[in-house]
């Protein structure tokens, strides 16, 4: 074939080893080496003739190598290593994102020590192991980061996506690519959540000139509403209390967001929630807030320390979602929560007047305002 090494190949090298004929030759090599055409035999002199050309001053001989090196998973360590480490982008990039003959041992040192080009190779290989993703987040810049977030061949465990928002979660470059993931546990979903309000108080504040006040309601409006949005209809309780622990965390288990979660129907999140919050089981929480008596939910209440002030509506937005469980699943459930709410609201008349429309997440954002000022 015409990429092989010919007789007339090996006589151009003995009397002319210009750095174009080692390059074809060093081509033709490896063009038989990744195509698996050699024997046993031929393939261990293959890699002895690579050992010297990786050495080569000549950038084009080296590059020869990783055109088809880069695709052999079988080739030795020591080769790829050496090719990986090169001095030359040119060389070594294409070697860090397809090679998997490199080590993670070489992967690892090279994002630690090596600059963002090569560190973005690596974050783009088709699959990225859990250690290697780790330290790419501890040195890698945004560029790299948001290359890996955005791989779904990187093994990324929860403690590293925790670092990524901690690092940079303000940084849409990354943020973007984070959240488009296929799948992401629930707390780190809940921080983000919380990330993107931020950004937004600062956009509406800065940018439109809103009162600080004003944005701050429209915020926490957006991260009640995304934050409940977390939880699927088929979740279960493991990801609740998932959700739970982290809203309790990060200081986000709040009145108006547990008043919002019970008067759109979300009684599971309620019951975690005042059993995180109550520090009772799960079980225990169940009992109290389903008691037929007057004592039950009231003594749980006020264990958990919610408002005085919004008691009443807390009240009655449970009575109705019990009384209405069967018409919540064969009826409307807007109607249900249109119902419990604008029944709720009427304990907060400063908020609602005659020409309230009639749209639950206008009703919703108006309870959320009067549980902040509660």
């Amino acid at each position: 074939m015409a990429d092989e090494l010919s007789i007339s190949d090996v006589a151009r090298l003995i009397d002319d080893p210009s750095s174009a004929n080692r390059s074809s030759a060093a081509e033709k090599i490896a063009s038989q080496y990744e195509r698996g055409a050699l024997s046993d035999t031929e393939r261990q002199i293959a890699e002895d003739i690579f050992r010297v050309m990786v050495k080569d001053a000549e950038e084009r001989v080296r590059s020869a190598l990783v055109s088809h090196l880069k695709n052999a998973p079988e080739l030795s360590s020591d080769v790829a290593g050496s090719l990986a480490w090169d001095a030359s982008d040119a060389v070594a990039v294409p070697m860090l994102e397809f090679s998997e003959a490199v080590s993670d041992d070489d992967l690892v040192e090279i994002v630690r020590t090596q600059g963002s080009r090569r560190q973005t190779a690596i974050a783009s290989r088709q699959t990225v192991s859990a250690e290697v993703a780790d330290v790419l987040v501890d040195h890698g810049d945004e560029t790299a980061v948001a290359t890996l977030v955005g791989n779904e061949g990187a093994a990324l465990t929860d403690t590293t996506m925790h670092k990524v928002v901690d690092k940079f979660g303000n940084n849409e470059t990354v943020q973007t690519p984070l959240v488009m993931r296929s799948s992401l546990p629930i707390a780190v979903s809940e921080r983000l959540v919380a990330k993107v309000s931020d950004k937004l108080i600062d956009r509406l504040v800065i940018r439109h000139e809103l009162p600080s006040s004003l944005a701050d309601d429209l915020v926490l409006q957006i991260r009640e509403r995304a934050t409940l949005g977390l939880l699927t209809a088929d979740a279960d309780e493991h990801d609740v209390f998932s959700l739970v622990d982290a809203l309790a965390r990060n200081g986000r288990l709040t009145a108006s967001i547990l008043l919002r979660a019970i008067c759109v129907g979300d009684l599971i999140f309620f019951e975690a929630a005042l059993a995180k919050l109550g520090g009772i089981s799960l079980l225990n929480a169940r009992t109290l807030i389903h008691d037929k008596g007057a004592l039950g939910f009231k003594s749980l209440y006020g264990k958990c320390q919610l408002p005085e002030t919004l008691f009443e509506a807390y009240r009655i937005a449970l009575e109705v979602l019990l009384d209405t469980e069967l018409e919540r699943i064969d009826g409307d459930p807007d109607m249900v929560t249109r119902r419990m709410l604008e029944r709720v609201l009427t304990q907060f008349e400063d908020f609602v007047d005659n020409e309230s429309p009639e749209d639950v997440d206008f009703l919703l954002n108006r309870l959320g305002r009067a549980a902040n000022a509660a």
